[in-house]
C-alpha cells in the first residue's frame, strides 16, 4: 500500500485492526524476525577453515566486468591480463599479480574475454597504474580463443591509449613460424596507439625453457617498474596463499563435482553446444594396435560423435580431457598424509577476482587429483619455493630454495635434478622425505589439467559422425629408473570397448591446417609416424571428391618410421590410394638398413619435383610430425 492508502483506511469510523488481529501480527513479525537472523548467524557451513593472509584487502564486490570498478573498489594499481591456450600464460600472470604486493602495487588477473577491454582507456585515471599482458601464440600465429576478441579490437581499433603504462610477456615455440607473433604484435601496437612501454618486450620460449624465459625477464621487469613509478620494493618475498581452505563435513552428494569442467551434473545431463567448458561423452567404437611389432603401442580410435551436432573439416583438433592415472593420485594422497574422500573447497581470498575457485569446487580431493590437477606435470620453480616451507629438515629446504632461486647454480641444478631427472611433485615429495605439504596447497600450487589436442585422421565427407585418432602410447624410463607415462594416452589406451561402453570427454577446434579451397591445386605432406593422422583425412576427402567424378590435383606424401614390419601405420590403406591413383608415396624406414635415411633425405633427393609441384604449379606444402 502507498502511504495515501494507509491514511485514508485507518481514518475510517471502524478500527482496522481488532485486538486478535493485533496479537496474530506481532506473532507473525516475531517469527519472521527470529528466521532472518537466524540465517544470518548461521555459519557458512560446518566444517574446518583456517585463516590465509588474503593477496588484497577487497572494500567492495564487484560482479561486472568492468575492470576499472574492480581496481578502485579494492585500492589496486595492476592488472595483469592473459591469453592463454593451455593455462601456463594464466599461470605467469597470476605469479606477476601476486608479486605486486612486494612492490606496493596491488594487482589483479583479468581474462580478457570477461573484460570490457575499451577500458584500457580509462586505467590512466588511477595514480601508478600499470597493465600486463602475457599472451601465448596458438596454431598458426594465432591469439589464444580467450584473448582473441581484444586482439581483433586493438587489430581494427584506433583508440588512444595515450597515458596507459604497459609491459608484454610472450609465450611461444621457436620450432613454429610465427614465433610469438601475438606478444610481438600487441607490444607494438600499443605504442602505436600512444601507450607507454615501461619494460621491453620479454619473449618466452616453449622449445627451450620458458620458466627461465619467463623469470629473467621479471626479475628485470620488477626494478624498471620501480624506477618509472619512484617505489622501492618491500625487500624479503612472502609467500602468500590466494585460496583458503573450506572442508565441509555435510554436504548433499548432488552438489559434489565428480569431474565436471563447469557446469555441474553436466557429463550426466549432456546438452549442446559442446565446447571446452561442455565437452561430449563420446563412446568409443573401436580401438586397435596399429603397430605390427616390436615394444611400443600406436593405438587407431574411433569415436562416435552422432547426436552431438559438433561438425569438423579435415586437419581439425579433437581435444580429450583425460584423468590422471590412479596409482599417482594414491602416492600424492600418501605423501601428504590426506584423506581423499574428504570434500573441500578452496575459495579465493580476492572477493572481486571472476576466478572464485581454481576448480570447480566443492569436490574430494580425490577428485581435484584425478580429473583437475596436473599431478605428473614437471612443477615449475615457484611451486619448488613453496614446498620448501613444509620441510622439517634444513638442508632440504635450503635444496629447494636454491632450485627456485635465479642464481646460475640454482638454475642448474634444477635442470638437472628436475627437468632432466623428469620429476614430477610425487618423485620430488619421494625423494625429499622430510618434505610434508598439506594437500590443499598442494592442491592450489598445481596447474589446472589441460585437454590434449590431436589431429582428427579422417575426413567428414567419409565419417560425419565418427572422429578418427592416431595416438602413440607415451612411456619411459627416467635416469632415476622411474617410468613415467603419459596421461591422456595411457588414459585411453585403458579404453577397450569390447570390455563394454567407453566414453571419454570431447571437443572439436576449429584449425587453420586446411586442404587448398580449389581441389586440383597439387600438394605435398611430410607426416612422419603419427604426423601422418591429419593427412589421412585430405587423402581420404581428396579420394572422395575423385569418386565424385572431380578433378584433383596431385597429392604426395612422404611418410617414415623406424622400421617397415613394425611401425609402417595404415600401410594397406595409403597403398589402396596409391593403386586408384590418388596418392603418390614416399617412404623412409629409418632403421631397415646400415645407413639411417629419414624423409629429409627423400626430400632433397626430390629437389625438381617439389620444384615442379610447389613452384611451377603453386601447390601447398604441408608439415606435421
Amino acid at each position: 500500500m502507498t502511504d495515501e492508502k494507509i491514511e485514508n483506511v485507518v481514518s475510517g469510523e471502524e478500527p482496522f485492526l481488532g485486538a486478535l488481529d493485533i496479537a496474530l501480527l506481532v506473532i507473525l513479525i516475531a517469527g519472521g524476525t527470529w528466521y532472518f537472523t537466524r540465517n544470518r548467524t548461521k555459519p557458512e557451513e560446518q566444517g574446518r577453515t583456517y585463516s590465509i593472509q588474503p593477496t588484497t584487502v577487497s572494500t567492495a564486490a564487484v560482479t561486472e566486468n568492468s575492470f576499472i570498478k574492480k581496481l578502485k573498489a579494492s585500492g589496486r594499481s595492476l592488472v595483469v591480463f592473459y591469453g592463454s591456450q593451455t593455462g601456463t600464460a594464466e599461470e605467469f600472470a597470476g605469479r606477476l599479480a601476486k608479486e605486486g604486493i612486494r612492490y606496493r602495487l596491488k594487482g589483479m588477473v583479468a581474462d580478457p574475454e570477461e573484460c570490457d577491454m575499451e577500458e584500457l582507456l580509462q586505467l590512466k585515471d588511477i595514480s601508478n597504474s600499470l597493465a600486463v599482458f602475457c599472451l601465448a601464440t596458438y596454431g598458426e600465429g594465432d591469439p589464444t580463443d580467450n584473448a582473441m576478441e581484444f586482439y581483433e579490437w586493438i587489430t581494427n581499433g584506433d583508440a588512444d591509449l595515450t597515458g596507459l603504462n604497459y609491459a608484454v610477456f610472450g609465450l611461444g615455440n621457436k620450432t613454429y613460424e610465427h614465433y610469438n607473433k601475438v606478444a610481438i604484435y600487441v607490444d607494438k601496437r600499443l605504442e602505436e596507439l600512444g601507450a607507454t612501454r615501461v619494460f621491453e618486450l620479454g619473449l618466452g620460449d616453449d622449445d627451450a625453457n620458458i620458466e627461465d624465459d619467463f623469470i629473467t625477464w621479471k626479475d628485470r621487469f620488477w626494478p624498471a617498474v620501480c624506477d618509472n613509478f619512484g617505489i622501492e620494493g618491500s625487500g624479503e618475498e612472502v609467500l602468500i596463499r590466494q585460496f583458503r581452505l573450506l572442508e565441509h563435513n555435510d554436504v548433499q552428494l548432488d552438489r559434489i563435482y565428480t569431474g565436471e569442467v563447469a557446469r555441474l551434473h553436466s557429463l550426466q545431463n549432456q546438452r549442446p553446444p559442446f565446447d571446452a567448458k561442455n565437452p561430449f561423452l563420446a563412446p568409443i567404437l573401436i580401438n586397435r594396435e596399429l603397430h605390427k611389432g616390436g615394444n611400443r603401442s600406436c593405438m587407431h580410435i574411433e569415436l562416435d560423435i552422432e547426436g552431438s551436432k559438433m561438425r569438423y573439416d579435415a586437419g581439425d583438433h579433437v581435444a580429450m580431457y583425460p584423468i590422471n592415472d590412479k596409482d599417482l593420485v594414491e602416492k600424492l594422497g600418501l605423501l601428504c598424509n590426506a584423506d581423499l574422500d574428504l570434500v573441500f573447497s578452496l575459495i579465493n581470498t580476492d572477493t572481486d577476482s571472476s576466478k572464485k575457485h581454481p576448480f570447480p569446487c566443492p569436490t574430494t580431493y580425490r577428485t581435484a587429483l584425478t580429473h583437475y590437477l596436473e599431478i605428473a606435470a614437471i612443477p615449475r620453480t615457484h611451486i619448488l619455493k613453496e614446498l620448501a616451507e613444509y620441510c622439517s629438515d634444513e638442508n632440504d629446504k635450503q635444496f629447494l630454495r636454491s632450485m627456485a632461486s635465479i642464481t646460475p647454480e640454482g638454475k642448474e641444478k634444477y635442470q638437472s635434478w628436475v627437468q632432466d631427472a623428469c620429476r614430477n611433485i610425487v618423485h620430488i615429495l619421494e625423494d625429499i622425505s622430510s618434505c610434508k605439504p598439506s594437500i590443499d596447497h598442494v592442491c592450489e600450487l598445481l596447474p589446472r589439467l589441460q585437454p590434449r589436442y590431436y589431429s582428427i585422421s579422417s575426413s567428414s565427407k567419409l565419417y560425419p559422425t565418427k572422429v578418427h585418432i592416431t595416438a602413440v602410447l607415451v612411456q619411459y624410463k627416467t635416469p632415476t629408473g622411474r617410468l613415467n607415462k603419459g596421461v591422456a594416452t595411457t588414459y585411453l589406451k585403458a579404453k577397450n570397448p569390447e570390455e563394454g561402453e567407453v566414453k571419454v570427454p570431447v571437443f572439436i577446434r576449429k584449425s587453420q591446417f586446411r586442404l587448398p579451397t580449389k581441389p586440383e591445386i597439387p600438394i605435398v605432406m611430410v607426416g612422419p609416424g603419427t604426423g601422418v593422422a591429419p593427412f589421412r583425412g585430405f587423402i581420404q576427402e581428396r579420394q572422395h571428391l575423385r569418386d565424385e567424378g572431380k578433378q584433383v590435383g596431385e597429392s604426395i606424401l612422404y611418410f617414415g618410421c623406424r622400421k617397415k614390419s613394425e611401425d609402417f601405420i595404415y600401410e594397406e590403406e595409403l597403398g589402396e590410394y596409391v593403386e586408384k591413383g590418388t596418392l603418390t608415396l614416399k617412404t623412409a624406414f629409418s632403421r631397415d638398413q646400415e645407413k639411417k635415411i629419414y624423409v629429409t633425405h627423400l626430400l632433397e633427393q626430390d629437389a625438381d619435383l617439389l620444384w615442379r609441384v610447389l613452384g611451377e604449379n603453386n601447390g601447398h606444402f604441408y608439415i606435421c610430425g
